[in-house]
């Protein structure tokens, strides 16, 4: 069953509804939904072959049989909704709060699948619910005489019906209902955005075993809080979690302290309570909006923008000097500077340890801020252990202890798979038990995670490892479980997947300067790990080791029996590089692939790099290829281009004309029923790929030559067909020439020697607008983007255009 419906109305950059999901389990699922949107209504939805059909019921299911409920069909959504609750952002659609009011198992009444898919044709489903509220047999009946989606949700008459009024939203609670309202009269001068342009991802600190004795840093104090990225301008404010999360309506006295600066900017920092001269984690869990003897305060310690002009590029040393002049005339008692040291790092520490404070964090002040960034250039030195963890399960109370025993904590490993480290009974309040409770009861599910055996395993409920909790603890154990661990709080600021085992490392990285990676028989060996090729930003080598290994899978289909010319960066972007296009056969590893073919041009035999698997393509890297440049044929079909390519090159161009652009070129091309895809060139420009049937390159060429000089027509102002940049100043080269036998194009997911480090990035198309941003995409949130979005280009190769016979003509074909 088809989810393209459930997709086109949805964009997953700009909500954490799934996208995809299949089925895990051996029974049927079924979920109710209430969800708050423009209107009120629940959602309705039964497993049936991997997907969930799908009911909007406006009055929500009832357990008395008089109570014809009207369910309208909609569209399939993926097995995976069936866990989702959360705020769907405005401006999206479906926008509103989503709650789960009942979720279970069920099975058809006559107790076989395939009955379900004949009932749905039929119009008539009858079905037995196993939930915590809804029980028992139940009918849905396609209306007769009405529109196809138009159906009546019916409870039968059985031991669990009732004859009383019955009201789905008896059964939910204040908390729930107060969340939906207070979505719908947010005002609208404080809604956030949460559309990619409107956020940064952090950056974020290495955990190092010492404070460094280097120059060069500066020594702040470790906040125990939430990390936030602060926007405000005169009109708008907004409030975002490193995890993209609004968090506009959770602290309204900061919203309104942020009001009150006369400033344009964009500020990171963390939110916390301050007592006395250390910051308290519990009580800001516990904070509620409405404690005014609570000391919330706004930390800032960095500054991305000053009236919308970006700074993340200068030295720490100089964003922190601007943003001290910002705040200056602009204090507001919420709203503060970090405590910066006036002494070494290691008496700065000892000060901390005495202060009791979590820790402290050095940064390097030459360094740029690169969004989720964990580089090196700032580091944590931790005075209390902490690990983040994932909860799996809990125990039973026991003694007079109420709701629960003891969490059961995982963490992910390197395969992204769930390990156990311990269980953690200490460190609640009767308070904490309770919250945490209430959390964990509709995660309840029978199978555990993993097959490692667990303390009090007889006691244990296992649940869906949807929860991230901290603690503190006293060392790792010799099987890497935690000693002596000890409740910290909920963070539901960190994301599931980044939760890892966070151990410091010693700051000195010679070791780690070299390694040697395995791929079968193949051996690839990495060098100069810690060499700097991004000195601005303080990026390692090793750092663009990690992203190719991380995007291998999406990145190597695009390389395919594809030649390669190798563009080498031994010694970073502001060195040297050159070309090398001819390998020396004699001396790369045995196992390496590579292709002779003739070159007409300098009338010899060129050996070129097929890059098919992982390890050809980090072998590549190491020899310091930062970017990947393939031909646009294979190999085997060198005459034969897979695609056609029009280069938007800026060549000093605002931005927002290459966007322009590019849309009437998308349009031009819709008219002719092309099927194009877009990517950032990672550069200055954008790169709009037309696959294409088989065609050899003159024609390619000539067809772009021809879109080219149509998109020319339409904006002779601000296009150019003229290749010298001399001759084409001020003006968006619309480059045709790339078409040709032996030219290369950087491969979609490749890095470029930019500063940032950003990447040639797949778009939607509706991701081309005016806030689009080369800097958007860079190696550190590349990895978050694929595992939201999948391969945009995925199914490039499946495409085959066939250009029509006028055009075909106009070519001379």
């Amino acid at each position: 069953m088809s989810l393209s419906e459930y997709k086109n109305k949805r964009d997953f950059e700009k909500t954490t509804e799934p996208k995809d999901g299949k089925k895990m389990g051996k029974r049927l699922s079924f979920v109710v939904q209430r969800h708050h949107a423009s209107h009120l209504h629940y959602d309705f939805r039964l497993e049936v072959d991997g997907v969930l059909k799908s009911w909007a019921v406006p009055k929500g299911p009832s357990l008395n049989p008089k109570d014809k409920r009207l369910a309208m069909m909609v569209e399939d959504h993926p097995y995976d909704y069936r866990t989702f609750e959360g705020i769907i952002p405005k401006g999206n659609y479906g926008a509103g709060v989503v709650n789960i009011f009942d979720e279970g198992t069920y099975e058809p009444i006559r107790g076989q699948k395939n009955s379900m898919k004949e009932g749905l044709a039929a119009g008539n489903l009858k079905f037995v619910l196993h939930g915590r509220k809804l029980k028992g047999e139940f009918a849905l009946v396609r209306m007769k005489d009405n529109e196809q989606n138009a159906w009546l949700l019916i409870k039968h008459n059985d031991k669990y019906a009732v004859n009383v009024k019955y009201d789905a939203e008896d059964k939910v609670a204040a908390k729930v209902k107060q969340q939906g309202k207070d979505f719908k009269k947010a005002k609208a001068e404080t809604e956030v955005n949460t559309a990619q342009k409107d956020f940064h991802r952090p950056m974020l600190a290495k955990l190092v075993k010492h404070v460094t004795e280097e120059k060069d840093w500066i020594f702040e104090e470790k906040l125990d809080g939430y990390r936030a990225i602060a926007k405000i301008s005169k009109n708008k404010i907004s409030l975002t979690s490193r995890n993209g999360k609004s968090l506009i309506n959770d602290y309204p006295t900061l919203i309104d302290a942020f009001k009150k600066l006369n400033i344009d900017a964009v500020l990171d920092g963390e939110i916390v309570v301050r007592e006395k001269e250390k910051t308290n984690f519990q009580a800001l869990q516990q904070y509620d909006g409405s404690q005014n003897k609570v000391s919330l305060r706004y930390v800032v310690f960095d500054v991305l923008e000053i009236k919308k002009s970006d700074v993340r590029m200068l030295p720490l040393q100089q964003r922190r000097k601007l943003l001290e002049k910002l705040l200056f005339d602009n204090k507001q008692k919420e709203i503060e500077l970090v405590t910066t040291a006036k002494t070494s790092g290691a008496q700065f520490f000892k000060q901390a340890k005495e202060k009791k404070w979590e820790g402290i964090v050095a940064k390097n002040i030459n360094s740029a801020y690169v969004n989720g960034a964990r580089n090196g250039s700032w580091q944590k030195v931790k005075i209390q252990q902490t690990q983040e963890a994932i909860i799996v399960g809990f125990t039973k109370p026991s003694g007079s202890r109420k709701y629960f025993g003891a969490l059961v904590l995982a963490i992910r490993n390197e395969k992204r798979q769930l390990v156990y480290i311990g269980n953690c009974g200490t460190g609640f309040s009767d308070k904490s038990l309770k919250e945490i409770s209430e959390i964990l009861k509709p995660l309840q599910v029978k199978d555990r995670p993993f097959n490692e055996k667990v303390a009090q395993e007889r006691n244990v409920t296992w649940v869906k490892p949807k929860v991230v909790c901290e603690v503190i603890f006293s060392e790792w154990t010799e099987n890497q479980h935690l000693r002596h661990p000890v409740f910290k709080g909920i963070r539901a600021d960190k994301e599931i997947a980044d939760v890892g085992l966070e151990k410091p490392i010693i700051n000195d990285t010679v070791a780690h300067d070299e390694l040697t990676l395995k791929f079968g028989r193949k051996a690839v060996k990495l060098t100069n790990q810690t060499k700097i090729y991004w000195p601005q930003e303080n990026i390692t080598k090793g750092d663009l080791v990690n992203y190719y290994r991380e995007i291998a899978t999406f990145l190597l289909p695009h390389l395919k029996n594809r030649p390669l010319s190798l563009n080498r960066h031994p010694n970073g972007i502001t060195k040297p590089s050159f070309f090398q296009k001819d390998l020396n056969v004699d001396q790369i590893p045995s196992w390496i692939k590579y292709a002779s073919l003739k070159s007409t041009h300098l009338h010899k035999t060129i050996d070129y790099l097929i890059c098919n698997d992982e390890a050809t393509l980090l072998w590549m890297v190491n020899l310091g290829c930062i970017e990947v440049n393939p031909w646009m044929s294979t190999y085997r079909k060198p005459n034969q281009p897979l695609f056609a390519v029009l280069d938007l090159d800026p060549n000093g161009v605002d931005f927002k004309e290459v966007i322009k652009i590019a849309l009437t070129t998308k349009e031009i091309l819709d008219e002719m029923k092309l099927t194009s895809f877009v990517k950032t060139s990672g550069s200055k420009g954008i790169h709009i790929v037309v696959p294409l049937h088989a065609y050899d390159y003159e024609i390619a060429k000539n067809f772009i030559h021809y879109l080219a000089g149509l998109v020319y027509e339409k904006h002779p102002d601000v296009t150019s067909l003229e290749r010298s940049p001399s001759k084409r100043k001020n003006k968006i080269y619309l480059d045709y020439l790339q078409n040709r036998k032996g030219q290369t194009i950087v491969a979609p997911y490749s890095v470029r020697p930019k500063p940032l480090a950003t990447v040639s990035t797949p778009l939607k198309w509706e991701e081309v607008n005016q806030d689009l941003q080369i800097s958007d995409f860079t190696i550190f949130n590349i990895k978050q983007r694929v595992k939201k979005l999948g391969d945009l280009w995925k199914d490039i190769g499946k495409i085959k255009n066939r250009l029509n016979f006028d055009v075909e003509k106009d070519l001379g074909s």
